[in-house]
């Protein structure tokens, strides 16, 4: 009951603005499909073009198309970002947003190339056209499969803590040991212990720069113990978010959920059999709401 009380509140859009809504957020439909298709290209189009844009003999041989190219790709994104606002029920809360904002920084720095024509900040129009890689992260609408590993980062990121404290620890009592036994050694390379943690943190993560090597036996004893002990942290932290991985994938598969996203709140995470949005109550089928309404 409380949640058709919540849906009455909420301000019914045409059928129109509805299937638009539809078909830009959502992916179970044909069109959503195609629409998800094509917008993945041009994000993929135009990451490329950037790329390609850094490489001094590309550029040179085909900076007009460039140019042309990334207006097309600008142009595509403006339209794309004003009709996602224009559909949502509230523009405010998506232009806040992480894909709100993500979806504002890759079309802003062609506008602002034009207010900056002169001479003297085409450094700087260079550096924000940068800003154009941050289409990249567009692509996280089409990673369903990545809110599970996200939120198997969350899950366990109290006993990553745990563990991360614990490898501070673990460096922090190595160096120091390493500091007393190599300096006492002579080793110029231990001539601190910030210096000697280094060294304890680039070897237990098994990276070895060969920069700072000890030279006395017992040092190169504890240096072998420590890369030993390298392997083991490697896996502490895979297995705790893979355990949590596990988990989450066990549960969305117990629970079927759908790529639909609720139009007032944003968020995902329904059921497939769902009428309603369990975080505001809204409903997740307006268009059809509508259209019911109207043959009434």
């Amino acid at each position: 009951m409380s949640s058709l009380k919540s849906n009455k509140n909420k301000k019914k859009f045409s059928p129109f603005r509805e299937r638009l809504y539809e078909i830009i957020f959502e992916a179970d439909t044909p069109k959503g499909k195609i629409f998800d298709i094509v917008l993945l290209i041009f994000i993929l189009g135009s990451i490329i073009v950037v790329m390609l844009e850094t490489v001094p003999q590309f550029n040179e041989k085909y900076q007009i198309l460039f140019v042309v190219l990334e207006w097309l790709f600008t142009i595509f994104f403006t339209i794309e970002y004003i009709t996602r606002l224009y559909t949502v029920h509230s523009p405010k809360k998506y232009a806040t947003s992480f894909y709100g904002v993500v979806d504002l920084l890759s079309i802003l720095p062609t506008f602002i190339s034009l207010i900056f024509p002169g001479a003297h900040s085409l450094m700087v129009i260079r550096s924000l056209r940068l800003l154009r890689v941050f289409r990249i992260f567009k692509l996280g609408h089409f990673m369903v499969e990545g809110q599970i590993i996200v939120k198997a980062l969350k899950e366990s990121r109290n006993k990553i803590m745990v563990f991360l404290f614990f490898i501070i620890i673990m460096v922090t009592i190595f160096g120091s040991i390493m500091y007393l036994v190599e300096g006492a050694y002579g080793n110029p390379g231990f001539s601190s212990i910030p210096k000697s943690v280094y060294w304890a943190v680039v070897t237990l993560t098994t990276v070895g720069y060969g920069d700072i090597s000890p030279q006395s036996g017992f040092g190169q004893f504890l240096a072998s113990i420590i890369m030993i002990l390298g392997y083991a942290v490697i896996a502490v932290p895979t297995g705790i978010v893979t355990s949590e991985f596990t988990k989450g994938y066990k549960k969305k598969k117990a629970k079927v959920m759908t790529s639909q996203v609720c139009s007032f709140c944003l968020k995902e995470g329904h059921t497939d059999d769902a009428d309603f949005c369990k975080f505001c109550g809204g409903s997740l089928h307006m268009a059809r709401d509508t259209k019911a309404e109207k043959n009434i």
